[in-house]
């Protein structure tokens, strides 16, 4: 049996001379069952000598040596269109204010992590291309200087006040009568949803609702831990691709994860575009009967 330290060092150099590479072309180039090679990877990565891309290249993630990280950018095509085309965004424009994009580039963002880095600036979001440095960042948000205001003293002596400012006096009409604004009863539709959250989750914020609409922030216990969702029950036939755009943007501009709860059925492409924005966007038929 092969030394385990050769065969690291063997591997180590197998990327430094190809680049970021796949565990079917590493085990390829050392001959070895990919098996092996899996475990292998596996050592050299928990030893920080390796790390993993996020992106995959046929279901499988690259291994790369760190500081190999803009040799990523060979496999850009490999994304999802929409990943695709937010990470030659980013790379053109190298930093992108979060709030000033469409909603399916900034979820775009959120996906690759290879390329794009987030980071807050005046509580605003902000992505920055790997490349970008942190004095570029500075150079970006530098304040301009302010021009020196030049104080000239008045020479003409002012007399001074006399009389103190009177407060302004309020008047009620006592014939006007004070209108306090109503809450609008909730339809039967609104409390059977607000039952069944709290019966399975946390409401943490009631925000709007309609007859057959229900807006809320709930909490959902996950294995990794509390998470919040921006949450939608919408009672109708069919939950369009439209509807789950306008729920995932008003989601990510606070930025929460988005989840629509439907009662009938979900459109093929409302269901697609679910499904490609997944690690965001939730959708679940529920029975409010």
């Amino acid at each position: 049996m092969r030394d385990n330290t050769e065969i690291h060092n063997k591997i180590i150099k197998i990327i430094e001379e190809k680049g970021p590479s796949l565990p079917m072309q590493i085990a390829k180039e050392t001959e070895m069952n990919s098996l092996f090679i899996s475990a292998f990877l596996s050592e050299l990565t928990e030893e920080k000598k390796l790390k993993m891309s996020h992106l995959k290249v046929g279901g499988s993630k690259l291994y790369l040596i760190p500081g190999q990280e803009l040799l990523l950018e060979n496999f850009y095509k490999f994304l999802h269109a929409k990943e695709a085309e937010a990470f030659l965004l980013l790379k053109e424009k190298k930093i992108l204010k979060d709030s000033e994009q469409e909603p399916a580039i900034r979820v775009a963002l959120r996906s690759i992590r290879d390329f794009a880095i987030g980071f807050k600036q005046n509580d605003e979001i902000f992505w920055k291309y790997i490349s970008v440095q942190e004095q570029e960042i500075k150079e970006r948000f530098k304040k301009p200087k302010q021009e020196k205001i030049i104080k000239i003293k008045s020479t003409i002596k002012q007399k001074p006040k006399t009389n103190f400012q009177k407060p302004e006096m309020t008047f009620q009409n006592p014939l006007v009568q004070q209108t306090t604004k109503k809450q609008k009863s909730k339809s039967e539709f609104v409390e059977r949803v607000i039952e069944l959250l709290n019966k399975n989750y946390k409401v943490l914020k009631e925000k709007e609702y309609k007859s057959k609409e229900y807006n809320c922030i709930i909490q959902i216990k996950t294995e990794l831990g509390p998470m919040d969702f921006l949450t939608q029950a919408k009672d109708k036939k069919t939950i369009t691709e439209a509807d789950v755009q306008k729920l995932l943007s008003a989601a990510q501009s606070i930025p929460l994860p988005a989840l629509i709860l439907y009662t009938e059925k979900i459109g093929k492409k409302a269901e697609t575009y679910a499904q490609e924005y997944s690690s965001v966007l939730k959708a679940k038929k529920i029975n409010t009967e």
